[in-house]
Parts: structure tokens; sequence; C-alpha cells
């Protein structure tokens, strides 16, 4: 089957994969369409890095088990359509169209899908799944739409930590795709303000789509002067960001740290302590949230279509890696094999 596979660094495509069998407990799937995500980009450009720190963060026990000489699988947004069942597995008739959480469960236990040699992601024709994990997409959702589930569950997910209230002031920093999903979920639970700060005017108008009551340009003045206190949304993941809202926020704000850093960072302690800020970091969803978001999405309550800006076939995932890296030009690109 075909697939795009990274190699040194950059997409490849393939079209000499053999097509994957599903064990017991998995359903065997053809991709309708995967979401590029930054991790992805970031993964391709710094994948030791990443692999180094995840073994920091494992401890002796290791990190992801990767290795970077061989071709590697991703693709973790997606939305499927159901083929075949393993042995003795009880699943969704075939031609039902599906999504899941990335994750694949076999018999070496559980199987991140996100980056990997063995396990295929949604960057290829077909994959497996976890029958005990697949949610079926409802209300007729064309699959595009579907496949913006998983990022759409990010920014549900920040939104939940930081429990803001309907009344609180919310002020989110980047509207790349997790900044805008945030800024949705916000816009979706009924918050009253919400203001979104970019350098990209085409970000900003994606957030104003998205929900936002008020878009600044940090380049033109401190997106800090529309909030004293409620909610900060740190979505853009670069050194100095989160010293710079421990310094401008006002007393009492709840900071929820949604970019991922993947670089030493510094901070001064003092500011927040001065403050009484609350730092909270976030990372990915549970269950209940990724099903909300599909919910909220087939329903209509988010429309995820002004996000998606671009498709490619798997022969053209490497020219959109580096299409992604301009944000004027693209917010989300989908694979549809």
């Amino acid at each position: 089957m075909r697939a795009s596979v990274l190699r040194d660094g950059r997409m490849v495509y393939r079209d000499d994969v053999p097509d994957p069998v599903p064990g017991p407990g998995q359903v065997l799937v053809r991709v309708r369409a995967c979401g590029i995500c930054g991790s992805d980009l970031h993964f391709a450009a710094h994948g030791a890095r990443v692999l180094e720190m995840s073994g920091e963060l494992a401890g002796a026990g290791g990190g992801m088990d990767v290795d970077l000489g061989r071709d590697i699988f991703m693709g973790h947004e997606f939305s499927a359509e159901v083929l075949d069942a393993g042995p003795g597995t009880e699943t969704h008739p075939p031609g039902t169209l599906v999504t899941s959480l990335p994750v694949l469960l076999s018999d070496k236990g559980v199987e991140p899908i996100v980056y990997s040699n063995t396990t295929l992601g949604g960057y290829a024709e077909l994959m497996l799944l976890s029958a005990s994990l697949l949610l079926p997409v409802p209300n007729g959702l064309n699959a595009k739409h579907a496949a913006m589930t998983e990022p759409m569950a990010v920014g549900l997910h920040a939104v939940n930590k930081s429990g803001i209230t309907t009344d609180e002031s919310a002020l989110v920093l980047g509207c790349g795709p997790i900044g805008l999903a945030i800024i949705a979920a916000l816009h979706q639970r009924g918050v009253e303000s919400i203001v979104a700060s970019d350098f990209s005017p085409t970000r900003r108008g994606l957030a104003t789509v998205m929900g936002a009551h008020q878009v600044i340009d940090p380049a033109r003045g401190s997106p800090f002067d529309a909030l004293n206190a409620g909610v900060v949304f740190e979505a853009v993941g670069v050194p100095g960001i989160i010293d710079d809202v421990l310094l401008r926020a006002g007393r009492g704000t709840r900071l929820i740290v949604a970019g991922v850093c993947m670089e030493s960072d510094r901070i001064h302690p003092f500011f927040a302590t001065a403050k009484e800020i609350n730092i909270q970091f976030s990372l990915a969803y549970d269950m209940a949230e990724f099903t909300e978001s599909l919910r909220a999405i087939a329903d209509g309550d988010i429309d995820v279509s002004p996000l998606i800006t671009g498709e490619v076939g798997l022969d053209g995932v490497g020219r959109a890696f580096d299409d992604l890296a301009d944000p004027e030009r693209h917010c989300k690109i989908l694979v549809t094999p």
C-alpha cells in the first residue's frame, strides 16, 4: 500500500508498505483524512531532541522506542472507514466512518499512534485501530471535519484545566491550530470576553471567526492592556513567553500553558509569587473530551471548516510540511489518501 514516511528529516512517499493485518481486538481501517499536526513538523526537524527529552522524562526505562535511522510512520489526527476486524473481534459494520484516540492496543501493550517504526499512522492508506476505542462519526459528518476532532480536543482540555467561568476574561496568546481550538472551546462554553493575540493577520482573522471578541497584534500594543485578571492561555511554545506572562499579567491571573516548548526556559518566580499567579500546564485530552469534541463538531456547535486551508495526497505530504511554515498561507492541511 501507499504511505508517506519520515526519512532523514523529510517526508518521503512510498508505495511498497505491507498492508497491516488486524489481530484480536483490532480493526483494519482505510484512512479518509488526517491532519498534519505541528508536533509532526517539530519531530521531523528535531526528532533526536524529542527522543532525548522523552528518555529523560521516562528515566532508566527509556522513552519512545523509535529508530531515526529507519522510516517512521506518523499521523494522529484522523478519520477512517472500517474494513475488517481481527479474529474474534466485534466491531462496527464495514463502511462505518470512525475516529479514535491515537492509541493501538496489542499484545505488546499500549502503542501510541504518533511516531513509530512499526505502528502505522494516518499518513497511509490503511492502518490498525483498537475496536474498544472506536467512535462512530455521527450525523453524517464528513470525514475531513471528523479528522479535526483530535486538535479540537486538545483545546477543550486546556479550557477544562483552566476552570474558567463565563463571566471571566480569557486571553489567548498564539492563534495557531491549538490556540484556535482553545478559542472555539471558550466560545462554545459561553465565555463573554475572549481576547486573542497573534502577529499574523491571517490567524487573527481566523481567531475572530472561531469566536474571539477582540484580536490584537502584539507588534502594535500589549494584549495585557485588555486583561487585568482572568485566564491566560499560552499557545505559542517558545522560550520567554511564560516569564513575559508572569511579568505583565494582573494579580490573581491563572496561566494555562498549552504551547509545547522543547527548549530550556527561564522564569522569575518572584513575578508569579508577588501576584499570586497560578500556572497550569496542559497536554492532550481524555476520552470524554475527545468524545465531546466530536459531538460538538457533528452537532454544528463548532465549525471547523475555516481551519482547513489545504488538502494533499500522500505524495504531497513533504511539500505540505514545508508550506505549513508560513502562517499566512495555511492553518491546517489535511492528508486525504
